[in-house]
């Protein structure tokens, strides 16, 4: 499942191409018609990201929220343009400069589980190609804007960007009224808003769970963006059980979670890929880029030695999501 870096960097892709533009909207799937000509050519003027949900705005106070949930993804074509924020790097699995960025020579990341970050971003390419492959036949080179491929429930479409989206979880149209019922239910985003009245929000909010801190950090009305990567990354690199209760840790502590969660979140939105091992520099950084097991602690690791302690990862399930964690690394304390 995208996790919170993915999506706000997909809000601020919309905020450099789409934002102060009238885009056709549709559905070429058909499942959002009725939203797509409502939103059809008006003005889109906000883009923005709270935790794993995005919302983009147009004008006459409408709204559209997408929640990408596990399989959902959006591909940008055309002369894409880059928030400045974010950073894109020449990797071995680049496939060529993007549209008018303004950087000779850049190219996109892509790393070998096929996961772009900047013209496709959210489930892994791969996994959308496969559901994709047999829909469409393959677009012209350079056509712009491209033939739909697969079922994108909604397109977005300007001079010069489109953007597809498939398989999200919700994609509906919100008064501003609903969207502020949305947003109530969730969490502090440290993204939007590293304060300390936020930071304190979130502990108060953990503070008052009996249920493993493991848990915890997965609920979304406690902290929004935290995913099954970042949860067990997180956990390791606080050096924290994952069963421990969450009201069984000090302010201080929890403190420090969102400390460093707010860390993690700014290089995943400017790096593009969540990469959870500090001190990282010059190969050891390309090759974090390109291969998920160098710059993870515990993710996906289960059964391999430790890279701090030796003893082996394990895997289990909590609340029905696989877990990563170091038995000698995250002992109780």
């Amino acid at each position: 499942m995208p996790e919170g870096h993915s999506v706000h960097r997909i809000a601020r892709q919309f905020g450099v191409n789409f934002v102060g533009t009238r885009p056709e909207v549709t559905s070429p799937q058909g499942r959002f018609a009725q939203g797509a000509a409502i939103l059809n050519h008006r003005e889109m003027t906000d883009s923005r990201a709270v935790g794993k949900q995005m919302f983009l705005e147009f004008e006459e106070r409408e709204w559209l929220r997408v929640h990408l949930g596990i399989y959902g993804a959006w591909d940008f074509a055309g002369e894409v343009r880059i928030d400045p924020s974010i950073q894109i790097h020449a990797t071995k699995f680049g496939r060529g400069r993007l549209g008018q960025t303004g950087m000779a020579g850049a190219v996109e990341t892509v790393d070998s589980a096929g996961e772009d970050s900047v013209t496709s971003i959210g489930a892994p390419r791969r996994t959308r190609v496969h559901m994709a492959e047999h829909d469409s036949e393959k677009p012209e080179e350079g056509a712009f804007p491209p033939p739909p491929v697969g079922q994108v429930r909604v397109r977005l479409l300007n001079e010069t960007v489109c953007a597809d989206l498939r398989g999200p979880t919700a994609c509906e149209v919100l008064s501003p009224e609903e969207v502020e019922l949305v947003l109530r239910r969730l969490g502090p985003d440290p993204a939007n808003s590293n304060t300390e009245a936020e930071r304190d929000r979130f502990i108060q909010r953990a503070g008052a769970k009996r249920t493993p801190i493991g848990l915890v950090l997965m609920d979304q009305s406690i902290v929004a963006g935290i995913g099954n990567v970042y949860r067990a990354e997180l956990l390791f690199r606080a050096g924290l059980d994952p069963h421990r209760p969450a009201n069984s840790l000090s302010a201080r502590v929890l403190g420090e979670l969102w400390d460093d969660w707010a860390r993690l979140l700014d290089i995943g939105i400017t790096v593009g890929q969540m990469i959870t091992i500090d001190g990282l520099e010059g190969d050891a950084h390309l090759r974090a880029l390109q291969e998920r097991d160098e710059r993870h602690w515990v993710y996906k690791l289960e059964g391999t030695p430790c890279k701090r302690c030796g003893t082996s990862i394990v895997l289990e399930e909590m609340g029905g999501r696989k877990l990563y964690w170091c038995p000698g690394c995250q002992q109780a304390h």
